[in-house]
């Protein structure tokens, strides 16, 4: 077989009669999602959140911040304002993919230009292969511990790997077993994958709540954390609750930036808004409060508090557990496991996921690339990188992570400005899939230099506060702004891109907002020919 034949052979799907631009520009995952796929209803998306909160990182998100200073309820009231403050934006950017059916690399093309977007998906995609595998790792210990809740003999697996590969055979075992359980999930479609999250919905809530009353019962009663009070006072006191507010903001970027993605399945625009809007803030305080309150109890048990839902199942494993309590917790760490698996699909914090993964590597390569094989390459990026080395050092990690939420938060703040302020919901769907120069989304050679412009100052603005969180000497004014990136790179962004757009006004522009299709695209039709169709078709939303 030679390679001409090869790479024909390997082609996707995408509409006949385009030239080899167009094709760069389309495939059957980067056209509008047809009606037959748009399956997410609003219990959907409730479920989605639902099941998306109860995961491992939300669990000990807490815990950072009574290491600060903060009581128990203050750093719980942080929770519900940082995730209820990033919640509006995130229903704002998923707007145009519930309206127009569009993922996230599409959307980015109104705001970035048709060639100017693919910055923004590349190093999104480049750092959802890496949270990939650093989630899968995670996904490991959970994997471990229900081994070993089944055969305790697990934890004896003797190690032959050297000291250099960062990690043992006993813990290489579980998480290539993870990896490799998570490897079916991504073949489904986005619109049928919602059965899984359903059903997480389920079982999951039902795994924590066991472990939230077994904890209490244990300790007979809730610890000595919620009797603790707040050590800091003052000024102190409030930069550190905004500090932590950020976190849980910060934590949310990637899919504000991505929320096109599911919304884009929604059965009615509405099916995306009020849903997501509401179960954001609910969901991940209330697993917050879970994790606070068994941590506490832990305490009283174990005489520290231990903030990790997997390293407290492993301490009940310790010594001869009784059949009942193995059970228990492989129950609990299996559904751990089940929450990894919908983390790898479809969120994790200040990280990436299969699915948007998948749509990110598709605009970069859409005649060979499609959502399942772009997932498939993150799982394989994802475990070639060995990512359990990246969680040895976590502060670094965890610095290195903070600043990425730094240039998400700046294309958010360029995307939610152009649907929103600049077009105001106008659109030209036809126009997202071809290059003419007479296109709205053509620009200055397939670039918006407004956006870049724009994004560059978001970053810029805290540039010197992420110098001083890596250890180096900077101004407090610095340290604020950067302790406040989120909101920063988004504002700053925002409005720079407004400004450059009322100085150079681009095509489409408007004053008043509708929500339309100028071009009448409509995708059925459009997929049995060119893009360039001058057939016109009314636009479903």
């Amino acid at each position: 077989m030679t390679l001409t034949t090869f790479l024909k052979a390997v082609e996707v799907s995408y509409p006949k009669g385009l030239t080899n631009t167009e094709i760069f520009l389309s495939n059957e995952d980067l056209v509008p999602v047809p009606p037959a796929q748009r399956k997410w209803k609003a219990w959907n998306f409730v479920a989605f959140w639902s099941a998306d909160c109860f995961n491992v990182s939300t669990w000990v998100i807490v815990s950072s911040m009574v290491q600060l200073g903060l009581s128990w309820w203050q750093a719980w009231l942080c929770v519900w304002v940082g995730y209820g403050v990033v919640a509006p934006f995130l229903v704002l950017n998923a707007r145009p993919g519930a309206i127009f059916h569009i993922t996230f690399p599409v959307v980015a093309r109104t705001s970035f230009g048709l060639w100017g977007s693919l910055w923004c998906t590349f190093n999104r995609g480049v750092m959802a292969c890496i949270w990939y595998g650093v989630q899968a790792s995670i996904g490991g210990s959970c994997v471990l511990v229900m081994l070993r809740a089944m055969w305790p003999s697990v934890n004896n697996i003797p190690n032959h790997l050297p000291a250099s590969a960062g990690i043992t055979s006993r813990d290489l075992l579980a998480f290539f077993l993870f990896w490799l359980i998570s490897l079916p999930a991504i073949w489904f479609p986005i619109h049928q994958i919602r059965h899984l999250f359903t059903a997480k919905a389920i079982v999951v809530p039902i795994a924590g709540i066991t472990f939230f009353i077994w904890s209490i019962v244990k300790a007979k009663g809730v610890g000595p954390i919620i009797q603790q009070p707040s050590q800091l006072h003052g000024s102190d006191l409030g930069w550190a609750m905004v500090s932590s507010i950020m976190s849980c903001t910060s934590n949310m970027a990637t899919l504000v930036v991505n929320a096109p993605d599911f919304a884009s399945r929604a059965s009615r625009p509405s099916d995306a808004m009020l849903p997501q809007l509401l179960s954001i803030p609910i969901g991940f305080s209330l697993v917050s409060f879970i994790g606070i309150i068994v941590s506490s109890s832990s305490q009283v048990i174990y005489g520290e508090a231990i903030w990790s839902p997997i390293d407290l199942l492993g301490k009940l494993l310790d010594g001869n557990p009784s059949h009942g309590t193995r059970f228990g917790v492989w129950f609990i760490s299996a559904s751990f496991v089940l929450a990894q698996v919908q983390f790898l699909l479809s969120s994790t914090n200040i990280s990436a996921n299969s699915v948007s993964a998948g749509c990110d590597l598709t605009s970069l390569f859409p005649r060979y690339i499609n959502i399942r094989r772009g997932g498939y390459i993150a799982a394989i990026v994802g475990f070639a990188i060995c990512p359990w080395n990246f969680l040895k050092s976590s502060n670094a990690f965890t610095s290195y992570l903070s600043a990425y939420s730094v240039f998400l938060s700046s294309i958010a703040g360029v995307m939610i400005t152009e649907y929103w302020y600049i077009r105001r919901g106008h659109y030209r769907v036809r126009d997202l899939y071809h290059t003419r120069q007479d296109g709205w989304y053509w620009y200055s050679y397939g670039i918006n230099f407004r956006a870049y412009a724009a994004y560059i100052a978001g970053i810029l603005i805290n540039v010197v506060g992420f110098a001083g969180a890596t250890g180096r000497s900077v101004p407090l004014p610095a340290t604020r702004i950067y302790q406040m990136s989120f909101f920063t790179g988004f504002g700053v962004s925002a409005l720079v891109y407004w400004s450059l757009n009322m100085l150079f006004a681009v095509p489409g522009a408007t004053s008043a907002f509708e929500e339309i299709d100028e071009s009448n695209f409509h995708f059925e039709n459009e997929m049995e020919g060119s893009i360039d169709s001058k057939t016109e078709y009314g636009a479903s939303s």
